[in-house]
């Protein structure tokens, strides 16, 4: 969860992927361990995922 807020706050772009296709985290829910994030390819559809579920490249 540290790292997901780390990612967050970055100025830069850092490559995050869910089962293998690349996502854009949104925002994260600590206390349930649950990020919103969408496929960098379709950015109108966001899901929620669990946190240790996100890979960082």
């Amino acid at each position: 969860m540290n790292r997901v807020k780390q990612i967050l706050s970055s100025p830069g772009n850092v490559r995050v992927e869910y089962h293998g296709v690349s996502v854009w985290i949104e925002s994260c829910d600590e206390g349930n361990g649950i990020a919103n994030v969408h496929d960098i390819t379709n950015p109108d559809e966001t899901v929620e995922v669990k946190v240790a579920e996100l890979e960082e490249i």
